[in-house]
């Protein structure tokens, strides 16, 4: 078994440091760049531009997003718990 709400902590802790990074990088200039040749990878051609920082923006994007996050890591862990639960009873 695992628990939900450690898997949920990691999970949104995961998720909001990724997108704390992302911000930073808003922050810092240098996301254009970075989405421009994420897509170039994927082979699609957009155009795409990166909004100017804003901290309340950061800050509402890395908090629901780490809210989003740990409810899906919890989720997981309940579906991984019950499934694995249910292969025991057999």
């Amino acid at each position: 078994m695992i628990s939900p709400w450690r898997t949920g902590v990691a999970f949104g802790a995961a998720v909001g440091i990724f997108h704390m990074a992302w911000a930073g990088l808003v922050a810092a200039g240098w996301a254009q760049g970075v989405i421009e040749f994420i897509l170039g990878l994927h082979f699609i051609e957009l155009q795409v531009h990166v909004a100017p920082f804003q901290i309340g923006t950061a800050v509402t994007l890395v908090a629901l997003t780490s809210a989003l996050g740990a409810v899906g890591g919890a989720v997981f862990a309940g579906l991984w718990n019950w499934l694995h639960g249910g292969a025991r009873a057999r």
